[in-house]
């Protein structure tokens, strides 16, 4: 019995150091996400060519880590065969890397812009609006970190629920840039560029709130009943030109 008790134990333990190293390479992830994000901001706000450089080339460590969780995610299911609250954690383990990885692509994104830009200077007003807003993603995304960390259910809720502030922040910058744009021709592409970069940074604030969900998921067992708010009018706004294009185009 001694024997046999043994073996459970260590089988215990070779299971809790698997899933403790599922939860070290998220957070390890999810730093390299965040120094990513804010490497591209930075990039866009100085026009600098050599940072956005890196910025891309950053992305590949953050791919490599992906494919690390999901590695260590099969051979874990493969060998412990685990159930309830253990298989929602890996589960969520998958879940969240997927939504890391989206926001290294975001960023790197970002840094493609800036490369494209080359050296063009931006209107400062505007460039203000996207730090703004980049800090409101980095505080989400940190925060959510934390949570998952602590499997800290509430705290996740709490960044679920602010997504609107960067929602509110990206629909004043649409139609401050959009003003550049209509005051000045020749503002146009630069201008177009800063809408799809503050597109990304919105788009890394969602990813954030899905990262929430999944916590909420990990900790809870269940996913969130409540709709996800959201206060987004650009990609309307877009459309309802589009509409109108498209009934000028049937007219004509």
């Amino acid at each position: 019995m001694r024997v046999f008790g043994a073996m459970i134990n260590h089988t215990t333990r070779a299971f809790d150091s698997d899933l403790l190293e599922l939860r070290r390479k998220v957070g390890e992830m999810g730093g390299l996400a965040e120094r990513q994000i804010a490497a591209a901001v930075e990039a866009l706000a100085r026009c600098d060519l050599a940072l956005a450089q890196q910025v891309i080339l950053f992305d590949d460590l953050i791919d490599g880590l992906q494919r690390d969780i999901e590695e260590v995610s099969v051979v874990t299911i493969a060998r412990r065969q685990p159930m309830a609250v253990d298989l929602r954690e890996i589960v969520g383990a998958l879940r969240i890397a997927n939504d890391l990885e989206r926001i290294g692509d975001l960023a790197k994104n970002i840094g493609k812009r800036v490369l494209a830009l080359k050296g063009a200077i931006l209107p400062q007003q505007a460039v203000r609006g996207v730090r703004h807003m980049a800090d409101l993603v980095l505080a989400q995304l940190k925060a959510v970190l934390d949570s998952y960390a602590c499997r800290d259910a509430d705290k996740a809720l709490v960044v679920w629920r602010n997504d609107e502030a960067i929602d509110a922040v990206n629909n004043s910058l649409f139609g401050e840039v959009f003003t550049y744009m209509v005051a000045d021709p020749h503002n146009i592409t630069l201008c177009i560029h800063l809408l799809f970069c503050a597109k990304n940074i919105e788009r890394e604030g969602d990813h954030a709130t899905n990262i929430a969900e999944t916590v909420h998921y990990i900790v809870e067992g269940r996913t969130l009943g409540e709709r996800r708010p959201n206060v987004d009018r650009t990609s309307s706004h877009r459309s309802e030109q589009s509409r109108g294009n498209n009934t000028y185009a049937h007219k004509a």
